[in-house]
């Protein structure tokens, strides 16, 4: 839809109410809460219970009913837990999704009237309570300005200025059609916070309403929470053709077990009730709970230790087999703040000396320019905002006051929500300048404006701050012919640099507010430098050392520029002094350029020694439109991406999932989202708990919490591994050892499978999933492919060493002067004591333990047995 279209809206009729709200239903996001009847036939007809209810049936038909009957209670309990969790977490996801409230809207000629926001179709007119809301919808704004918190979808928590969309028709420009990503700035987004907004005199602070329901961003998030994108990961698919080679074992059993009753002259009811009893052993009533335990105890010990919190525990164990990290910069590798460390005034022909306090400031325009350009706001009394606006603003030690927040009359001017002066100023000094217009950061366009005018003045100003190289290229005139010099001495450092310019404009207050941005924001007039330290975090140099030592890659992706994210890499051992950094950028042309470091040719020398691509992200997305295979090696040979936008660290995320590497990200969930989501483990330093931007959130806020995950992630990783491992094996020797009995017509007593399936076997692996992270890191992931020839040679070799051990035990009790061969013709059906029993029973018994021991290896991925003391004394109780 067209600007001019949403501009022109007045609201809906009745009848058009009518239409839409059939056509585009209620502004609800209706979570359902499924009805416990319903769960529980779900939860039933799982083809797990299904099995389970076939093995109830033919264990109560084969007379073991204490067995059976524990194991019915087991489940029962088991489902009632998961049919609670389940109805909880509905609950929960339905009172975070639901967002109902009353909203003043424009309906028909009877112009504003408070209606319920559930009532909301596209098209209608709101308006923006002046003390803010929680947005019901997602809303282009017509007028007016709102401060938004977005922390709930993007875990940032700096509030957001929303500005409203240019009106073409009024301005008198070509019309443009409305983008959801170009015009986030012009948008309020259902679920997000409206702080409080900004009007002028009596004016209302209008939006109108172009998605409701599931088609909001929110309603998008609850989406995939409800329905999860599938995760193809090899472990889980390899799970079910691990247990179709269990069933091929079980169908083995199965004929021998037939062929051996046959020749007993059993009838046919305790056949068919004993051949199938093999077929039950084979997938163990503790599977489903066992193969989950590990990943609960990671989730918990995440949240306990290092005060993660994790919103998808399935990812835990993909975080497991991570091996390449994507790191943001500010705020991620180096500390949110940044210090002022000077300013570098410009004439027309060269740089002034740098100065350190604003007195010494000649230029009174670029104290003007750090003053006035910012997006600033007042919440409670407390400046707000980007952290870079807020150290520009407090250097200049000047004050803001924005008068027209209130329905007071504005001293200043009735269109000047915001003004700004000198520290020493009355209210009415004419060195007061007001904010009349703001272009706020694009990180597209990699700058800010602001138009501004004095309290007396007859003309208008834009002050334009930004990176270097985009601020030169709008600049007529005053550019120093030693800029670029300057600039290098200064990101080379890995110093933050930033551009400030400004235009005095011609015009007249109407024709301020109809120019385009790309109208205003050029021919501008070049002021100086402001030279910033962003410092690394304590925290970040110790962890990439620790990432790069256990084999995993490292790389940087960053909105800043080139010289100063390869500074900053070499000094948190991103990259080694022995390599070498390959430029690659675009020219003014658009064309490719490759330099060194020192802006010299690239010469093949360069590439025959160690060399890392720094790369800026408007010639990554370059190559990635014209070359899939310079893009491939650009991805693996990269380790600083410069200069991006979200949209670019989201395709160097998948263009490294596409070579094959598990990839995380860790990012301030800010300009991170698109990446966050995309990487295979995302983490979002963010001081909400969670946040949909990621799967995991880190309340600390440093990149620790990656080795952290990674650790938690591999140990639940193996858990899960060793476990199923040995549930197979456990299942195996049980039917190996059941085969054994079976040929002398005997078999495992009630109590018998009680003991090992309850007292023995769920108290093993239950402990066993408490293993704790090992605090190293390995070189190498834990395997997680199970048909592969160590897992299945794994099972294998057990066999054989269970055939050979029962075998051993059989004999042995036979050669014992004792021996009373076992006689099933003397024998009532279940009565199976005898010597044979007790020997198969008791050998089994051992091997069970055994394989608990062998399965639960320790390192590289989790502490050694011994010092998980409650399964230690477990082992120590059974043997």
């Amino acid at each position: 839809m067209y600007a001019s279209i949403l501009h022109s809206l007045a609201g809906t009729t009745s009848e058009q109410h009518k239409i839409r709200t059939i056509l585009y239903g209620d502004n609800i996001i209706g979570v359902p809460i499924t009805p416990l009847f319903k769960l529980f036939i779900k939860e039933v007809l799982t083809p797990f219970y299904i099995f389970q209810v076939f093995s109830f049936s033919l264990w109560y038909a084969d007379g073991y009913t204490y067995y059976a009957s524990c194991i019915v209670f087991l489940s029962v309990v088991s489902m009632a837990v998961s049919l609670y969790q389940t109805r909880k977490n509905q609950r929960n996801l339905c009172n975070t999704a639901m967002t109902s409230t009353v909203i003043p809207a424009h309906r028909g000629t009877d112009g504003f009237h408070e209606i319920n926001s559930a009532d909301l179709v596209p098209g209608d007119v709101i308006e923006i309570p002046r003390q803010g809301c929680m947005m019901p919808c997602d809303a282009v704004l017509l007028t007016g300005s709102a401060i938004v918190n977005e922390s709930m979808l993007t875990g940032e928590s700096i509030p957001v200025t929303k500005t409203p969309l240019p009106n073409p028709t009024s301005l008198g420009h070509a019309d443009l059609e409305y983008d959801l990503s170009q015009h986030a700035r012009h948008t309020l987004f259902c679920g997000t916070k409206v702080i409080q907004t900004r009007f002028y005199e009596s004016h209302r602070v209008k939006a109108v309403v172009v998605r409701t329901g599931f088609a909001t961003l929110k309603g998008e998030l609850i989406r995939s929470i409800l329905y999860p994108k599938p995760v193809n990961f090899k472990f889980n698919r390899h799970t079910y053709g691990y247990i179709g080679v269990l069933g091929c074992i079980a169908l083995i059993g199965f004929i021998y077990a037939v062929f051996r009753m046959v020749e007993f002259g059993y009838d046919t009811g305790r056949i068919v009730r004993r051949a199938l009893d093999l077929v039950t052993i084979t997938v163990p009533p503790a599977l489903p709970a066992a193969m989950t335990i590990g990943l609960v105890y990671a989730q918990l010990r995440l949240r306990k230790k290092s005060n993660v919190y994790c919103i998808s525990p399935q990812s835990i164990n993909i975080a497991g087999s991570i091996n390449c990290c994507v790191f943001d910069k500010t705020g991620t590798l180096t500390e949110d703040g940044l210090d002022l460390m000077e300013v570098v005034p410009s004439n027309p022909t060269r740089f002034e000396s740098p100065v350190a306090e604003p007195e010494e400031v000649a230029s009174r325009d670029l104290i003007l320019a750090m003053a006035a350009c910012h997006s600033l706001i007042r919440i409670d009394g407390q400046l707000t905002g980007d952290p870079l606006d807020l150290k520009l603003f407090e250097w200049t030690k000047w004050q803001l006051e924005e008068s027209g927040t209130s329905e007071e009359e504005n001293r200043f001017d009735t269109f000047a929500p915001t003004t700004v002066r000198p520290p020493t100023s009355s209210p009415t000094s004419p060195e007061n300048y007001g904010i009349m217009r703001q272009f706020p950061f694009s990180s597209k366009l990699q700058r800010m404006s602001v138009v501004s005018r004095g309290l007396n003045a007859k003309h208008f100003v834009l002050f334009t701050k930004g990176s270097p190289e985009i601020i030169r290229s709008l600049c007529k005139e005053g550019i120093p012919a030693d800029f670029l010099q300057v600039q290098d001495t200064y990101t080379k450092r890995g110093l933050r640099v930033i551009a400030m310019a400004y235009r005095k404009l011609s015009m007249n207050y109407l024709k301020v507010q109809r120019a385009t941005r790309e109208e205003l924001e050029w021919e501008l007039t070049f002021l100086g430098l402001v030279v910033l330290e962003n410092r690394l975090k304590p925290q970040t140099k110790p962890v990439i050392e620790t990432l790069l030592k256990a084999n995993i890659r490292c790389s940087m992706a960053t909105g800043d520029n080139l010289l100063t994210a390869l500074s900053v890499a070499r000094e948190c051992g991103l990259m080694t002094p022995k390599e070498q950094g390959v430029l690659i950028d675009t020219d003014t042309s658009g064309m490719l350029q490759m330099t060194t470091e020192n802006n010299e040719p690239v010469s093949d020398g360069v590439f025959a020694s160690p060399f890392r691509f720094v790369v800026t992200g408007r010639a990554l997305e370059l190559i990635f439109k014209n070359s899939e295979v310079a893009f491939h090696q650009v991805c693996v040979r990269g380790t600083v991406f410069a200069r991006m936008s979200p949209d670019q660290k989201q395709i160097l995320v998948e263009g490294l999932q596409h070579l094959g590497y598990f990839v995380g990200m860790c990012g301030d969930g800010a300009n991170d989202c698109g990446a966050l989501k995309a990487a295979h483990m995302g983490i979002s330093l963010s001081e909400a708990e969670a946040s949909v931007a990621s799967s995991f959130t880190s309340k600390t806020p440093d990149i620790s919490a990656v080795p952290a995950v990674i650790r938690e992630g591999r140990a639940a990783l193996a858990t899960s591994f060793g476990v199923f491992k040995y549930m197979a094996a456990y299942s195996v020797t049980q039917h190996v050892s059941v085969l054994f009995l079976y040929w002398i017509g005997s078999g495992l007593g009630d109590f018998q499978f009680l003991y090992i399936d309850l007292a023995l076997i769920t108290a093993l692996v239950f402990l066993a999933a408490r293993a704790e992270a090992c605090r190293k890191l390995s070189r190498y992931p834990p395997p997680s492919s199970l048909i592969s020839v160590r897992p299945i040679m794994s099972l294998v070799v057990q066999l054989v060493l269970m055939i050979a051990g029962l075998t051993a035990a059989y004999l042995i009790s036979k050669s014992d002067p004792n021996f009373e061969q076992y006689d099933h013709e003397e024998k009532e059906e279940g009565d199976y004591a005898g010597f044979e029993n007790t020997a198969v029973f008791s050998c089994s018994l051992y091997m069970y333990i055994t394989q608990a021991i062998i399965y639960s290896k320790g390192k590289p991925y989790r502490k050694r047995m011994y010092t998980n003391a409650s399964r230690h004394d477990a082992l120590s109780s059974q043997g």
